[in-house]
């Protein structure tokens, strides 16, 4: 993880936030002795955070990894809230049920396997809440066919706004400031062109938080 923080901010981000439960702990330690590339703590208080503003409902992710993102936002729901979990990787999905099980939200989680893009076409809306965080390249397929399935008040997250390992963050600058550099890889690409995209849309307010390796926040404000 390239997080944009310092480590004294980090640290201070996290001694003054929501404190993880045992099972966030272990998956905290889990991240770190797989070198697993999650959001990390400070990012997840933060969903969990914007799932109360909104009085979320209903979540839905494109990319759940072992269900670090999804365990925190699930406390946020009702007990008859729904939280749907995509992932590709069948033993990732299957740590993501281990864990969501065993701190009780079990009943509140969808565990779908295989594309999140095709995933999505399965659901109907509204989802209060989305986290966009799998292929850069797609993160505009994900918000176009989750944009219609976001009431107002609704909010829409994207992870790696700002850096990742294969970012690169000058040429994601150059672009912000509407330069058109050479040789941009297809991870900085599909970045650039989400935040172009999102920022565009009148239906949408877009702030980038520095927080973890940068988020994306898109408010529906019609």
């Amino acid at each position: 993880m390239v997080d944009v923080l310092s480590d004294e901010i980090g640290r201070f981000i996290r001694a003054v936030g929501p404190d993880p439960d045992e099972q966030l702990r272990e998956m905290d330690d889990y991240a770190d002795s797989e070198g697993f590339p999650h959001v990390g703590p400070e990012v997840g208080a933060f969903l969990r955070f914007v799932a109360r503003m909104s009085d979320a409902e209903r979540i839905f992710e494109f990319g759940s990894g072992y269900g670090y993102s999804a365990y925190w936002m699930a406390e946020a729901l009702p007990a008859d809230g729904e939280l749907v979990l995509t992932e590709v990787d069948e033993d990732e999905l299957e740590l993501a049920r281990d864990y969501l099980t065993a701190g009780g939200y079990d009943d509140r989680a969808r565990y779908e396997l295989g594309d999140a893009l095709a995933t999505v076409k399965r659901y109907d809306g509204p989802f209060d809440v989305v986290l966009i965080d799998h292929q850069k390249h797609r993160y505009v397929d994900a918000f176009e066919a989750i944009r219609e399935k976001v009431p107002v008040g609704g909010v829409v997250v994207a992870d790696n706004a700002i850096t990742a390992g294969p970012i690169q963050f000058e040429k994601l600058l150059e672009i912000a400031d509407g330069g058109t550099p050479e040789d941009v890889n297809e991870h900085t690409r599909g970045i650039a062109d989400y935040l172009e995209r999102v920022g565009s849309d009148p239906a949408f307010e877009t702030i980038v938080v520095p927080l973890g390796e940068g988020i994306a926040v898109s408010y529906r404000v019609e």
